[in-house]
């Protein structure tokens, strides 16, 4: 999962997903990161923070860190959540596969529609909300995925 500072929308997308994979028993690693070092070793924002704990998740033990190359290496899916950390994440890979592990995260939920997930840094505490709904609801959406792929391989 990959935003701007890794302090609000990828540390949030981060959990929201690991905790849908433990309740679904599925066996994934799941990260984030930013495209900026502007916040390397901070806890994600408080206001995000804040609101995770409404819906009893916990992003307290976060810290933020930049993006590398080596996360290609690392992970066979890359969430970005918009087009500016597409840009910023397909620059550093290194050959065609890499590219191809590097999606919007929307376009799991509206295929091909290249939607981004609004920054909610500067907005007010509905904005918050309005990310946390909406990465839950993609978070949903690729949690489903991999069940799915996890069957087609099982059988």
């Amino acid at each position: 999962m990959v935003c701007l500072g890794n302090i609000c929308r990828s540390p949030l997308a981060e959990e929201i997903l690991r905790t849908k994979a433990i309740q679904h028993k599925l066996e994934i690693i799941v990260d984030s990161a930013g495209t900026s070092g502007q916040h390397i070793g901070e806890h994600p924002d408080k206001r995000t923070i804040l609101n995770a704990k409404t819906h009893k998740i916990d992003l307290s033990k976060l810290k933020a860190r930049q993006f590398s190359v080596s996360d290609f290496d690392n992970f066979d899916l890359v969430f970005v959540m918009d087009a500016s950390n597409y840009s910023y994440v397909i620059s550093l890979a290194r050959n065609k596969n890499e590219i191809q592990k590097v999606q919007l995260i929307l376009n799991t939920v509206y295929p091909n529609a290249s939607l981004s997930v609004p920054d909610p840094y500067f907005g007010g505490v509905e904005g918050f909300e309005n990310v946390f709904t909406i990465l839950n609801n993609a978070c949903e959406v690729i949690v489903k995925s991999l069940i799915m792929k996890n069957k087609k391989q099982n059988e």
